[in-house]
């Protein structure tokens, strides 16, 4: 009996065409991720996960890197 409900539901239920120029909404509204910064700012070395220093939404080695990035920054300004 089980069988035979089985193949009921099977037949009673239409098959549908799939839409071909309908995308899901995540895919169109997705982002790219945006990249992770892998380099200090001031001397361009490759920051490691224990040594770093972060300040205004980047990422350098050291304070003095930090100093001499906004000093660069400062005079390229003039």
């Amino acid at each position: 009996m089980a069988e035979e409900t089985k193949q009921a539901q099977v037949t009673a239920t239409p098959e549908k065409a799939p839409a071909q120029d309908v995308k899901p909404q995540a895919e169109k509204t997705k982002q790219p991720a945006a990249e992770k910064q892998t380099n200090c700012l001031g001397c361009n070395k490759p920051i490691r996960k224990l040594k770093r220093y972060y300040r205004d939404g980047k990422m350098y080695c050291n304070k003095k890197c930090w100093r001499d990035y906004i000093a660069k920054a400062k005079t390229e300004k003039k």
